[in-house]
């Protein structure tokens, strides 16, 4: 798998007014192309997407959408929509036939479903809604959808120092999340600098890649950054400056440990830790971008969806707009059955 970065995967676009809805669904088509879609599941793309962004500019509040490339499945194509009110009191119903928000294109989120090879939404009155769907070519399933991210420059931005990558095997998702010091492209070039590094490190844990991560930034500004395998039942864990992680669930959070410095240029002792891993949390790793004051009681019913809208659910409650962003979120490998608890944490020993 390819890795996934915030400059190369798509931009958010504010749905303020009708030119949104044509500016969206001609991106949409262009990946759809680029993909293989067969012309009539093209123009059915192109329906759905002009529905929800149809949506978002009619009456939305502060609606932003994405458009990209699966990060799981590049072929596949992926849509994101997120804004801030008025949200639905039951989802349920808006899936049913018939049932559609007036003034839009009519088809209805239950008929979006259908089009799309797989969806899901959060929504809670008075905070909003996020819902991700995305569309293969075939209408065959997306691979399982254990990992999502999402970058945001700050303020009007282009290029987002923050980025990400992911590896995957069957039995684990191996994560980076890097914040190159400072902004814009100069910095950017630290992570990008960390995301080649880490797609040629699939076999080394998460303390060695840090490791090398760290000697392979000198000569850049550098950056933070931390690297997380996420298996079955545990989360291995290594952290190097002011990157947050995150074993959560409904009920609350457990934080990961990251020790100070900064990639490529200053580090003290690096350390591993192992976390325990309940089947019903997610892992979540995020920059500075994002608060980490943030609270999963807060956001019922967030964590039980997947990740790709837990991911845009917290980049609306805790992303800045007076920094880069950056967050990602996992899901265990495979599920078992476990009681709600506290996740633990022991450190490895880091001098290996």
């Amino acid at each position: 798998m390819g890795p996934l970065t915030s400059p190369r995967t798509g931009e958010w676009v504010r749905a303020e007014d009708p030119s949104a809805v044509g500016a969206v669904r001609r991106k949409a088509v262009l990946l759809a192309e680029e993909a293989g879609f067969d012309p009539v599941l093209i123009g059915q793309t192109a329906v759905a997407v002009s529905e929800a962004v149809s949506n978002l500019v009619k009456h939305a509040v502060d609606g932003t959408v994405m458009v990209r490339p699966h990060p799981e499945a590049p072929a596949t194509v992926e849509l994101i929509t997120v804004d801030r009110g008025p949200g639905m009191a039951d989802v349920a119903r808006a899936l049913r036939d018939g049932y559609s928000t007036s003034g839009t294109l009519g088809i209805g989120l239950g008929a979006i479903s259908r089009i799309s090879s797989g969806y899901d939404v959060h929504s809670l009155p008075g905070k909003g809604t996020v819902l991700a769907m995305h569309f293969t070519a075939g209408h065959t399933p997306a691979p399982a959808l254990r990992a999502s991210g999402l970058t945001r420059p700050i303020g009007e931005e282009q290029v987002c120092a923050d980025g990400f990558a992911f590896l995957r095997t069957d039995s684990a998702t191996t994560v980076l999340v890097c914040d190159g010091l400072g902004h814009g492209h100069i910095a950017a070039q630290a992570t990008y600098r960390a995301v080649e590094l880490f797609m040629s490190s699939s076999d080394q844990e998460p303390l060695d890649i840090v490791r090398r991560l760290h000697a392979g930034l000198a000569g850049t500004r550098g950056g933070a950054v931390a690297v997380a395998r996420v298996e079955s039942a545990r989360v291995l864990y290594a952290g190097l400056g002011n990157i947050s992680g995150w074993v959560t669930h409904a009920e609350g959070r457990q934080g990961m440990v990251s020790v100070p410095g900064i990639a490529g240029q200053q580090v003290g002792r690096l350390r591993q830790y192992t976390y325990e891993l309940p089947s019903y949390a997610t892992v979540v790793m995020h920059s500075d971008g994002l608060t980490d004051r943030w609270d999963p009681t807060t956001m019922p019913g967030l964590f039980s969806r997947l990740p790709a809208v837990i991911a845009a659910g917290l980049m609306r409650e805790a992303g800045s707009r007076r920094d880069d962003a950056c967050v990602v979120t996992v899901r265990p490998a495979k599920k078992a059955t476990s009681n709600p608890g506290e996740a633990t944490a022991r450190p490895d020993d880091g001098d290996r």
